[in-house]
């Protein structure tokens, strides 16, 4: 097994995905709890939607990098959802709902009425579940995700105790001065950033699994912000890089391995919870 995986990583675009996987991962955890607790947890599948919509019309205009249209295209919706989200007359949900159907609907025509491969069938399951997206990596990829990856992190750590303040009481947050709608913007962006990002990993489909389930894996065991969010890095961390491992070596598919191991590791972690109890 190590003289395998010693041979994989000479070559250059196993080491690329592994470098990608865990920023992604260790960015896609830093937001979790906060969807979790504001329950936006939906926002995140219909942002994935919007993204595989954004890649249909890049596949169409034949561009060399898919994620200068798909990143601008994600963060305006993400922008729709939270003030349509607000209207009295579109609920929150009705609104996730509306922008990633149609989204994903439009996406699939614009691929068949204009098809620019002969293998569509074969470009959408990779668009919508990782098989190979990670593995095909080019250097100024890798670079823009590492990029986006520290701009996400940073931004992260400067807002963190604004976060948490509108995470967990945001009528008291804005009676004491913050301007909450400015941080739930913030949140919105990088949720964005984090989706287009999760997509080379896991596709479209799956991306919400890779948010959501290392922050419910650390609320089973840790109760305050700080540790459940310092828990949910290691755990999608650790994650990512045990499916990578596995799709590597076993040839599973690189985006099904991650979240399978991420339900596993829900369940070693609800069992923790229950024994430290």
């Amino acid at each position: 097994m190590i003289q395998t995986l010693t041979q994989y990583f000479s070559f250059s675009f196993v080491r690329y995905a592994f470098i990608v996987g865990i920023l992604i991962a260790l960015c896609s955890s830093l937001l979790g709890v906060t969807l979790v607790l504001k329950r936006f947890s939906f926002i995140g599948d219909g942002l994935s939607h919007v993204a595989f919509g954004g890649i249909a019309i890049a596949s169409v205009l034949n561009l060399s990098n898919n994620m200068y249209l798909v990143l601008p295209v994600t963060i305006l919706s993400a922008v729709l959802l939270l003030r349509t989200g607000k209207n009295k007359k579109i609920q929150g949900d009705a609104a996730v709902a509306m922008i990633s159907v149609g989204s994903l609907a439009l996406g699939y025509l614009l691929m068949n009425i204009f098809s620019t491969s002969s293998n569509l069938s074969g470009d959408v399951c990779s668009t919508l579940f990782g098989s190979t997206s990670i593995l095909t990596l080019t250097k100024g990829e890798v670079w823009l995700c590492v990029g986006l990856s520290v701009i996400v992190i940073i931004a992260f750590i400067l807002f963190y105790n604004k976060i948490f303040a509108v995470t967990f009481d945001e009528d008291f947050a804005q009676a004491i001065g913050t301007h909450a709608s400015i941080y739930n913007l913030v949140i919105a962006i990088i949720i964005a950033i984090i989706i287009v990002l999760a997509m080379n990993l896991v596709g479209s489909l799956l991306i919400s699994a890779l948010v959501i389930f290392p922050a419910l894996s650390a609320m089973r065991i840790f109760k305050s912000f700080k540790s459940v969010t310092i828990c949910s890095a290691v755990i999608s961390v650790f994650c990512a890089v045990t499916g990578l491992l596995i799709a590597v070596l076993a040839g599973t598919p690189v985006g099904s391995t991650i979240v399978a191991i991420n339900i596993a590791g829900f369940a070693i972690c609800s069992l923790a919870g229950v024994i430290k109890k």
